[in-house]
């Protein structure tokens, strides 16, 4: 599996014959490129929020919002996409709307995206999310999470690798986002790795035995 990281929280994951893109923001509003990529399926964590659901960037693929999956999930190509329900900032947000954090399996690695979580996570929601290899995760600071209330839920679900999405970036339109330093600047430097790629190839047996920080080189900020 091939994860590939755009900009803001839209990634590519590709697996065998097919791709996923996460979260598409929309490029004008966003101060990022347009991606020329297609596009197998559109996953998003809502369908209202034009920083994370720009499917139309995409034509011809199919869609998934997460805010109306059913609990269970959606099957789609044998991948189960199951939602964890959440909320956008209760406190920086005038009119916070419905989010979903997402979770599915591709080729044995088990993966969660965060979407646009504005709030410290509730114990339920904590429990959905354990025993995930890959967590996509906002280390920008409000409007999505303070950073103590990300760091606290990631030591509790403990995943192999985190990789950082939706920080301050060349170009970006969106105000008061924090350096992904700020993060990563809470764990010891042997478990944060720098990659001068957008891309990583991950498999089970290439999971890090204890968990690591991942940061990828966003491409389309210019």
């Amino acid at each position: 599996m091939q994860i590939q990281w755009y900009a803001h929280a839209c990634f590519r994951i590709a697996s065998g014959d097919f791709s996923i893109v996460t979260d598409p923001y929309t490029p004008h509003k966003a101060g990022f490129r347009d991606i020329a990529d297609g596009a197998d399926l559109v996953v998003r964590s809502s369908d209202d929020d034009s920083a994370h659901c720009n499917a139309a960037m995409f034509p011809g693929s199919d869609v998934l919002t997460m805010t109306h999956a059913p609990a269970e999930g959606t099957v789609w190509r044998g991948v189960r996409f199951t939602p964890i329900p959440a909320r956008e900032s209760l406190i920086h947000k005038v009119e916070p709307g419905d989010n979903a954090l997402y979770r599915f399996v591709l080729e044995g690695v088990d993966v969660i995206h965060f979407g646009d979580v504005g709030n410290p996570l509730e114990d339920w929601q904590l429990e959905k999310m354990k025993g995930v290899d890959v967590a996509l995760v906002p280390t920008g600071g409000p409007p999505t999470m303070e950073l103590s209330d990300l760091h606290q839920a990631l030591a509790v679900i403990q995943p192999k690798v985190i990789i950082p999405m939706h920080y301050a970036l060349p170009n970006c339109k969106f105000p008061a986002m924090q350096e992904v330093t700020a993060f990563t600047g809470g764990y010891a430097p042997d478990r944060v790795r720098e990659f001068k790629d957008n891309r990583v190839e991950i498999t089970p047996a290439a999971l890090p035995a204890s968990p690591q920080i991942w940061v990828l080189h966003a491409t389309h900020t210019t």
